[in-house]
């Protein structure tokens, strides 16, 4: 049986047709085998007491064995740190996968790529109940959109994000701010969403009507605590709750753009922030139900979440980075 490993019952064969002195090409010709086969076989398993079949079955077993690769998820300790960021901090396998190096920097055991992780996730079955806790419980991600048809929107003293300086295009410094709202059960109650360009900090407020008004108040008061330098743009979804935008950047000294209709990746970190939080807080949530820490402890996990486009690190971790070396500046 040329191209397979021998079987045991060669392999008792072999010790048959050695011991009654046959020589090896003749035992190969009689087994239809290669001469080097049976020449290796022999002399990788011959005893001083000659072949040893039972032996040399067994050792071939356990070198099969052996050179099998192992589940990545067979390390213990890899495996419950997996299940407690899934389960408890509802971190997505990627962001495990970037975080590892980071808090295991001198343990190789500790590394696995994301795409072993929905494997595990989706063919192991006692990890199965780890998928409700991913952003998409499902085998399949659904196919995009064609999109909607574009209208002009009706938004006064409008200021098209084509006009905002090329530079906050490539997030180094810190106080371009997107923003945008999350409505809630029936429209009844809104969650006023604000994140930061390069270091990704979120700050979030409840808001019982989104009459642009209550929507520019809310936004003074989450960022007027800050210093000056951290706020200086804002850009804006299109929709009518931010049409008092004149009234944000006369309060806060800021200027403020707004997104091309329908087209949302043109204020990606909010979308994909507002993603993060439907996580906890998914359609058809009511908002005037809410706890009112709730929202707090929200925001909080968020900014202590690593992010890949932070190379691993937590968005507190950048801010407080930034914040320091602000503060530096200052003094010299």
């Amino acid at each position: 049986m040329p191209g397979t490993h021998l079987s045991a019952f060669e392999r008792g064969k072999i010790h048959i047709l050695a011991k009654q002195g046959v020589k090896f090409m003749d035992i190969a010709k009689e087994l239809g085998r290669s001469a080097s086969t049976i020449g290796r076989e022999l002399k990788r398993n011959s005893t001083p007491r000659g072949y040893d079949p039972a032996r040399a079955q067994r050792q071939y077993e356990e070198r099969r064995q052996a050179c099998r690769p192992k589940p990545r998820l067979a390390h213990t300790p890899l495996l419950d740190y997996v299940k407690a960021k899934i389960c408890d901090e509802e971190w997505t396998p990627e962001t495990i996968s970037i975080r590892l190096p980071l808090d295991f920097p001198d343990d190789p055991n500790m590394r696995v790529s994301h795409e072993t992780l929905y494997r595990e996730l989706y063919t192991r079955h006692n990890l199965h109940y780890l998928i409700q806790c991913l952003p998409q419980a499902r085998p399949r991600r659904r196919k995009r959109g064609q999109g909607k048809t574009r209208r002009g929107p009706s938004i006064p003293n409008r200021v098209g994000i084509e006009k905002r300086p090329a530079h906050i295009e490539q997030r180094i410094e810190p106080g371009h701010w997107e923003a945008d709202t999350i409505f809630g059960k029936n429209q009844d109650s809104f969650l006023v969403t604000l994140v930061e360009r390069s270091a990704r900090i979120l700050r979030a407020v409840e808001v019982f009507s989104k009459h642009a008004d209550v929507v520019a108040r809310a936004i003074n008061e989450l960022l007027l605590e800050l210093p000056t330098s951290w706020v200086k743009t804002i850009t804006f979804d299109n929709g009518t709750e931010f049409a008092d935008h004149k009234t944000i950047a006369d309060t806060l000294n800021v200027d403020t753009y707004f997104a091309t209709p329908y087209c949302s990746w043109q204020r990606g970190t909010n979308e994909n922030t507002n993603g993060l939080i439907r996580r906890y807080m998914p359609k058809g949530t009511c908002f005037r139900n809410l706890h009112p820490n709730r929202l707090k402890t929200i925001v909080k996990q968020l900014n202590n979440r690593p992010r890949k486009c932070l190379k691993a690190k937590k968005t507190n971790e950048v801010f407080q980075k930034q914040r320091q070396e602000h503060l530096l500046a200052l003094r010299t």
